[in-house]
């Protein structure tokens, strides 16, 4: 369990990889977008 192990979040930040233990940072802007202006 270190910088080398792909399946931690470490490891994959040292990497440079994504997957479930971590994930994509999605962009907050779209999602935040939609308001009703009524």
């Amino acid at each position: 369990m270190g910088r080398g192990d792909k399946k931690t979040a470490k490891g994959k930040r040292f990497l440079g990889s994504f997957g479930k233990s971590r994930p994509h940072k999605t962009r907050g802007i779209k999602a935040a977008a939609p308001k009703a202006k009524a």
